[in-house]
């Protein structure tokens, strides 16, 4: 018995499936191959003091202990504790897709917490998913059709919608170019330019994708944005999908707007097209629980939604636990006070030393790391300058962020930055590295190039970063990439969302 991995007589694309053999997974890219780098030669204070510390991984590593002290508080929330074992056969036993009810109910009252309790949110409408990655996919094999269907995307984006939208949906994901002269904010014209380049191009746009609070911008989007988002799919007559799953980690003003507040002051809305995307990987810090949610106002999707989550459930040991949790209002307060007195030290603390060197980031609010600005240290204003500094910084500072033409931002120099997922004493490190860096290469650099110089390379750059856009229709050519499923160790992509 020969395998076909070793015998050339056998041509695997025509073995495996499409899905099995194209590119779509993404993880050919530069965000990705920063966590590689990183996987390759991890940072540890003591056993590995001079390897790459992680930066490009979006994780809320800030609020474990008041977890673990709840935790040794209620081990009867746990099935594997002495105080929990008698409901231990009721919860194993148990796979109904619509989930435990106390859990739905937890979640569901959690969920309008975390928004400030300016909403309320019916649990009935919870469906669970596979983290918000299997959310976002169940949520578009609801609205769209493989191969037929697109929907708008507001840049710079997470790298990964690609995969996540679109890899097995085959739903194909058009930007909507935001820019830094109004801080990559939404406008109105970006959105009906996107729109309607996608209609003359006969693509059928059945939606908007937004991500609320943003990743990688760290910034919220304001009730005016929001208010103009759902006219024009209500005017359109297409779906606005709201990625929520930042929404507790705001911690300044301007304060957070759900689109669940927004339609309730909105009734020539048709609610048949808002849905919102959830999870407790962020604002909970929980990316191993798999804990994804789709809420929708439409009641076909909630149907046929939660038929799909069969995919992808939550384990009942799981709900189990969490709900005991989540229905803790004294946990839950305090938790989520905490968690953004912590994020808004931390993110404080890192901009400052930042800004110590001539590094400012673009202002924020919310998530789990800042948008930082390194145009002025690129020595052309090209996708491929920013490349060329982001190998630096990977190789030799040795630190992990991921470049803004990964997240299709249209302004090379850009870096997305995460700070919430070490310690206090790691951030130093990086924030010493980085200084070093950066006056190292003010002595080594050579004399700026003229402002209108400068400009005409950001156009050149603006060119060259479309022009390396991958063909949306690409998404399904075949190509030698392993499936999701392969048990070789240590991929970045079979982690959690990020």
């Amino acid at each position: 018995m020969h395998s076909s991995m070793n015998n050339g007589a056998y041509d695997s694309h025509q073995l495996l499936s499409k899905v099995a053999t194209n590119n779509g997974h993404g993880e050919d890219v530069e965000y990705f191959d920063g966590w590689k780098a990183y996987d390759n030669d991890p940072y540890h204070s003591s056993n590995n003091p001079n390897g790459v510390i992680q930066m490009g991984l979006a994780e809320n590593q800030l609020t474990f202990d008041l977890v673990k002290e709840w935790m040794l508080k209620n081990p009867q929330a746990s099935i594997c504790t002495p105080e929990g074992i008698d409901k231990f056969m009721e919860i194993a036993v148990f796979q109904d897709y619509h989930g435990l009810p106390e859990f739905r109910s937890a979640v569901a009252k959690f969920m309008g917490k975390a928004r400030g309790d300016k909403v309320t949110f019916d649990p009935k409408r919870i469906v669970m998913s596979g983290g918000a990655t299997g959310a976002n996919e169940t949520i578009l094999f609801c609205l769209a059709n493989k191969g037929e269907d697109a929907f708008l995307v507001p840049s710079p984006y997470y790298p990964a919608f690609n995969r996540d939208l679109g890899w097995r949906t085959g739903v194909k994901l058009i930007p909507i170019t935001c820019e830094s002269w109004n801080g990559f904010k939404i406008t109105e014209q970006a959105l009906i330019s996107a729109y309607e380049d996608a209609l003359q191009n006969n693509v059928r746009v059945k939606g908007i994708i937004v991500t609320n609070p943003s990743n990688p911008l760290g910034t919220v989007q304001d009730k005016d944005t929001l208010k103009m988002l759902v006219n024009f799919v209500n005017d359109k007559r297409i779906h606005l999908v709201c990625d929520e799953i930042y929404a507790a980690t705001v911690f300044s003003l301007p304060r957070y707007t759900s689109v669940a507040e927004i339609v309730t002051d909105m009734p020539h809305v048709n609610l048949d097209l808002i849905h919102i995307v959830y999870s407790l990987s962020k604002d909970m810090g929980m990316p191993g629980f798999r804990v994804g949610i789709v809420y929708s106002y439409n009641d076909r999707v909630v149907t046929t939604a939660r038929r799909m989550s069969s995919f992808g459930l939550v384990s009942s040991q799981t709900q189990h636990m969490l709900a005991a949790m989540l229905s803790d209002d004294e946990f839950v307060t305090r938790f989520l006070d905490t968690s953004r007195e912590r994020l808004s030290r931390r993110h404080q603390h890192f901009t400052g030393g930042l800004s110590q060197v001539g590094i400012e980031c673009l202002k924020s609010n919310a998530g789990l790391f800042v948008w930082m600005d390194l145009r002025h240290l690129l020595e052309e204003a090209t996708t491929e300058g920013e490349l060329k500094l982001w190998r630096v910084i990977i190789n030799d500072v040795k630190i992990n962020v991921s470049p803004g033409s990964s997240f299709h931002c249209s302004e090379p120099g850009w870096f997305r930055v995460c700070y919430a997922n070490m310690d206090d004493e790691t951030v130093d490190v990086a924030l010493q590295r980085i200084r070093t860096f950066v006056r190292r290469d003010k002595r080594e650099t050579k004399p700026k190039t003229s402002l209108k110089k400068r400009k005409e390379q950001m156009q050149l750059g603006r060119l060259s970063f479309n022009n390396r856009r991958i063909d949306e229709s690409s998404l399904m050519s075949p190509h030698n990439l392993l499936s999701p499923h392969s048990p070789i160790p240590q991929s970045p992509l079979v982690k959690a969302r990020t």
